[in-house]
Protein backbone atom coordinates (compact mmCIF):
# COMPACT_ATOMS: atom_id res chain seq x y z
CA UNK A 1 0.00 0.00 0.00
CA UNK A 2 2.96 2.36 0.76
CA UNK A 3 4.38 1.53 -2.24
CA UNK A 4 1.56 2.44 -4.66
CA UNK A 5 1.35 5.60 -2.56
CA UNK A 6 5.12 6.46 -3.21
CA UNK A 7 4.54 5.53 -7.38
CA UNK A 8 0.92 7.69 -6.72
CA UNK A 9 3.29 10.70 -5.78
CA UNK A 10 6.26 10.27 -7.96
CA UNK A 11 2.91 10.21 -11.16
CA UNK A 12 1.60 13.29 -10.13
CA UNK A 13 4.15 15.47 -9.33
CA UNK A 14 2.53 19.11 -9.52
CA UNK A 15 2.44 20.67 -12.77
CA UNK A 16 3.58 24.42 -11.21
CA UNK A 17 6.68 22.80 -10.34
CA UNK A 18 7.48 22.14 -14.40
CA UNK A 19 5.93 25.60 -15.35
CA UNK A 20 8.79 26.83 -12.92
CA UNK A 21 12.12 28.18 -14.76
CA UNK A 22 14.89 26.33 -14.29
CA UNK A 23 17.69 28.70 -13.12
CA UNK A 24 21.03 28.84 -14.07
CA UNK A 25 23.49 27.33 -12.83
CA UNK A 26 27.16 28.91 -12.22
CA UNK A 27 29.66 26.86 -10.66
CA UNK A 28 32.39 28.77 -9.90
CA UNK A 29 36.02 26.96 -9.37
CA UNK A 30 38.09 29.04 -7.25
CA UNK A 31 40.79 28.87 -4.78
CA UNK A 32 41.86 30.96 -2.15
CA UNK A 33 45.81 30.70 -3.24
CA UNK A 34 44.81 31.36 -6.92
CA UNK A 35 46.38 34.94 -7.21
CA UNK A 36 44.27 35.38 -10.08
CA UNK A 37 40.78 34.00 -8.49
CA UNK A 38 39.88 37.51 -6.57
CA UNK A 39 37.95 39.30 -9.34
CA UNK A 40 36.18 36.24 -10.65
CA UNK A 41 34.85 35.54 -6.60
CA UNK A 42 33.83 39.58 -6.98
CA UNK A 43 32.32 38.74 -10.24
CA UNK A 44 29.70 35.44 -9.14
CA UNK A 45 29.27 37.02 -5.87
CA UNK A 46 27.19 39.86 -7.64
CA UNK A 47 26.00 37.52 -10.40
CA UNK A 48 24.56 35.64 -7.25
CA UNK A 49 21.71 38.89 -6.74
CA UNK A 50 20.79 38.29 -10.45
CA UNK A 51 17.22 36.71 -10.57
CA UNK A 52 17.08 33.26 -12.35
CA UNK A 53 20.73 32.59 -11.25
CA UNK A 54 21.69 30.32 -9.21
CA UNK A 55 25.87 30.76 -8.12
CA UNK A 56 27.85 27.54 -6.11
CA UNK A 57 31.51 28.45 -5.60
CA UNK A 58 33.35 24.94 -5.28
CA UNK A 59 36.58 26.15 -3.52
CA UNK A 60 39.01 23.58 -4.57
CA UNK A 61 43.21 22.58 -2.86
CA UNK A 62 45.16 22.24 -5.68
CA UNK A 63 47.47 25.01 -5.10
CA UNK A 64 47.40 25.31 -1.35
CA UNK A 65 51.15 23.72 -2.37
CA UNK A 66 51.93 27.89 -2.66
CA UNK A 67 51.82 28.21 1.10
CA UNK A 68 48.29 29.05 1.68
CA UNK A 69 45.59 26.17 2.63
CA UNK A 70 42.29 26.91 1.20
CA UNK A 71 39.65 26.66 4.26
CA UNK A 72 36.77 25.81 2.80
CA UNK A 73 38.04 23.59 -0.52
CA UNK A 74 37.30 19.98 -0.46
CA UNK A 75 38.51 16.95 -2.06
CA UNK A 76 35.47 16.03 -3.70
CA UNK A 77 35.20 19.36 -5.20
CA UNK A 78 38.29 19.17 -7.14
CA UNK A 79 37.05 15.51 -8.29
CA UNK A 80 33.55 17.17 -9.21
CA UNK A 81 35.49 19.99 -11.60
CA UNK A 82 37.64 16.70 -13.21
CA UNK A 83 34.45 15.50 -14.34
CA UNK A 84 33.80 18.60 -16.44
CA UNK A 85 37.64 18.34 -17.57
CA UNK A 86 37.04 15.15 -19.09
CA UNK A 87 33.31 15.82 -20.66
CA UNK A 88 34.60 19.18 -22.15
CA UNK A 89 37.91 17.72 -23.62
CA UNK A 90 39.66 20.34 -21.56
CA UNK A 91 43.60 19.52 -20.86
CA UNK A 92 43.68 20.13 -17.27
CA UNK A 93 41.76 21.64 -14.59
CA UNK A 94 42.15 25.43 -13.47
CA UNK A 95 41.30 28.35 -11.62
CA UNK A 96 39.28 30.46 -11.38
CA UNK A 97 36.89 28.34 -13.99
CA UNK A 98 33.40 28.67 -14.50
CA UNK A 99 31.34 26.19 -15.66
CA UNK A 100 27.35 26.91 -16.79
CA UNK A 101 24.80 25.02 -16.80
CA UNK A 102 27.08 21.59 -16.81
CA UNK A 103 27.57 22.56 -20.82
CA UNK A 104 30.13 25.19 -21.23
CA UNK A 105 32.91 26.39 -19.42
CA UNK A 106 34.93 29.95 -20.05
CA UNK A 107 37.73 31.97 -17.24
CA UNK A 108 36.38 33.30 -14.42
CA UNK A 109 38.48 36.85 -15.61
CA UNK A 110 37.18 36.95 -18.86
CA UNK A 111 33.76 38.32 -16.87
CA UNK A 112 32.10 39.58 -20.03
CA UNK A 113 32.30 36.56 -21.46
CA UNK A 114 30.35 34.39 -18.73
CA UNK A 115 28.11 37.16 -18.94
CA UNK A 116 27.64 36.39 -22.08
CA UNK A 117 27.10 32.92 -21.99
CA UNK A 118 24.81 32.73 -18.88
CA UNK A 119 22.48 35.26 -20.70
CA UNK A 120 22.35 32.56 -23.94
CA UNK A 121 21.94 29.71 -21.13
CA UNK A 122 18.83 31.47 -19.36
CA UNK A 123 17.72 31.85 -23.63
CA UNK A 124 18.34 27.92 -23.98
CA UNK A 125 14.87 25.63 -24.07
CA UNK A 126 14.47 23.73 -20.79
CA UNK A 127 12.37 20.42 -20.58
CA UNK A 128 13.08 19.34 -16.87
CA UNK A 129 11.60 16.74 -15.00
CA UNK A 130 9.47 17.38 -12.38
CA UNK A 131 11.59 17.59 -8.67
CA UNK A 132 10.05 18.59 -5.22
CA UNK A 133 10.94 17.97 -1.62
CA UNK A 134 9.02 15.92 0.20
CA UNK A 135 8.02 14.32 4.02
CA UNK A 136 9.40 17.63 5.32
CA UNK A 137 12.73 17.61 3.18
CA UNK A 138 13.58 14.49 4.05
CA UNK A 139 13.15 13.00 0.50
CA UNK A 140 13.21 13.90 -3.33
CA UNK A 141 11.21 12.44 -6.04
CA UNK A 142 12.19 12.81 -9.18
CA UNK A 143 9.46 12.54 -11.52
CA UNK A 144 9.65 11.22 -15.71
CA UNK A 145 11.37 12.17 -18.10
CA UNK A 146 13.83 12.38 -21.13
CA UNK A 147 17.36 11.35 -20.26
CA UNK A 148 20.00 11.66 -22.39
CA UNK A 149 22.07 9.00 -23.77
CA UNK A 150 24.26 7.14 -21.16
CA UNK A 151 21.41 8.74 -18.10
CA UNK A 152 22.07 11.12 -15.44
CA UNK A 153 22.61 11.73 -11.95
CA UNK A 154 20.58 13.29 -9.33
CA UNK A 155 23.17 15.36 -6.78
CA UNK A 156 22.61 17.07 -3.74
CA UNK A 157 24.62 20.39 -2.69
CA UNK A 158 24.33 22.61 0.16
CA UNK A 159 26.02 26.01 0.50
CA UNK A 160 26.45 28.68 2.61
CA UNK A 161 24.63 31.96 0.91
CA UNK A 162 26.52 34.47 3.08
CA UNK A 163 28.58 36.64 1.60
CA UNK A 164 32.13 35.90 3.01
CA UNK A 165 35.56 37.83 3.75
CA UNK A 166 38.42 35.88 4.13
CA UNK A 167 42.03 37.14 5.03
CA UNK A 168 44.36 35.58 2.97
CA UNK A 169 47.72 35.20 5.80
CA UNK A 170 50.10 33.37 3.18
CA UNK A 171 50.42 32.35 -0.47
CA UNK A 172 50.67 34.20 -3.61
CA UNK A 173 47.58 36.11 -2.10
CA UNK A 174 49.10 37.26 1.04
CA UNK A 175 47.57 40.29 2.65
CA UNK A 176 44.31 40.66 0.65
CA UNK A 177 40.73 40.17 1.91
CA UNK A 178 39.04 37.67 -0.30
CA UNK A 179 35.08 37.58 -1.02
CA UNK A 180 33.03 34.46 -0.93
CA UNK A 181 29.46 33.80 -1.60
CA UNK A 182 27.72 30.65 -2.15
CA UNK A 183 30.23 28.29 -1.19
CA UNK A 184 29.61 24.87 -0.72
CA UNK A 185 30.01 22.81 1.48
CA UNK A 186 28.30 19.67 0.44
CA UNK A 187 28.08 17.44 -2.58
CA UNK A 188 26.87 14.04 -2.74
CA UNK A 189 25.48 12.06 -5.85
CA UNK A 190 21.80 10.27 -4.63
CA UNK A 191 21.56 8.45 -7.20
CA UNK A 192 20.68 7.51 -10.99
CA UNK A 193 17.92 8.75 -12.82
CA UNK A 194 17.07 6.87 -15.74
CA UNK A 195 14.08 9.40 -17.05
CA UNK A 196 11.24 7.04 -14.79
CA UNK A 197 10.10 8.47 -11.39
CA UNK A 198 12.38 7.80 -8.53
CA UNK A 199 12.41 8.72 -5.03
CA UNK A 200 16.18 9.10 -2.68
CA UNK A 201 16.24 9.67 0.63
CA UNK A 202 18.41 12.95 1.96
CA UNK A 203 20.49 13.07 4.59
CA UNK A 204 20.62 15.44 7.61
CA UNK A 205 22.57 18.48 6.89
CA UNK A 206 26.08 18.52 9.04
CA UNK A 207 26.00 22.34 9.80
CA UNK A 208 23.36 24.96 10.43
CA UNK A 209 21.93 27.80 7.82
CA UNK A 210 23.30 26.02 4.86
CA UNK A 211 20.66 25.92 1.77
CA UNK A 212 20.37 22.60 -0.21
CA UNK A 213 19.98 22.20 -4.41
CA UNK A 214 19.01 19.27 -5.82
CA UNK A 215 20.57 18.94 -9.25
CA UNK A 216 18.80 16.41 -11.55
CA UNK A 217 22.29 16.42 -14.43
CA UNK A 218 23.77 14.03 -17.30
CA UNK A 219 26.36 11.80 -16.00
CA UNK A 220 29.91 12.23 -15.43
CA UNK A 221 30.05 16.11 -15.48
CA UNK A 222 26.86 16.07 -18.30
CA UNK A 223 24.73 18.96 -18.61
CA UNK A 224 22.06 19.91 -15.67
CA UNK A 225 18.88 19.23 -16.99
CA UNK A 226 16.68 19.96 -13.55
CA UNK A 227 16.95 22.35 -10.38
CA UNK A 228 15.09 22.21 -7.15
CA UNK A 229 15.79 24.51 -4.50
CA UNK A 230 14.52 23.69 -1.00
CA UNK A 231 12.70 26.38 0.73
CA UNK A 232 12.82 26.74 4.65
Amino acid sequence: MRKAALLLSLLTLVPAAAAAKTPVVVELYTAQGCGTCGEANAYVAKLAERPGTLVLTFPVDYWDYLGWSDTFAKPEFADRQKAYVAKLSLREPYTPQVVVDGRVQATGIKTDHVDKLVKEAARSPHDPPDIRFVSGGKRIDVGSGKAPKGGAEVWLVRYDPREQDVSVKSGDNKGQTLVQKNVVREVRRLGAWKGRPAAFKLPAAAEDGLKTVILVQGAHGGRILGVAQQKK
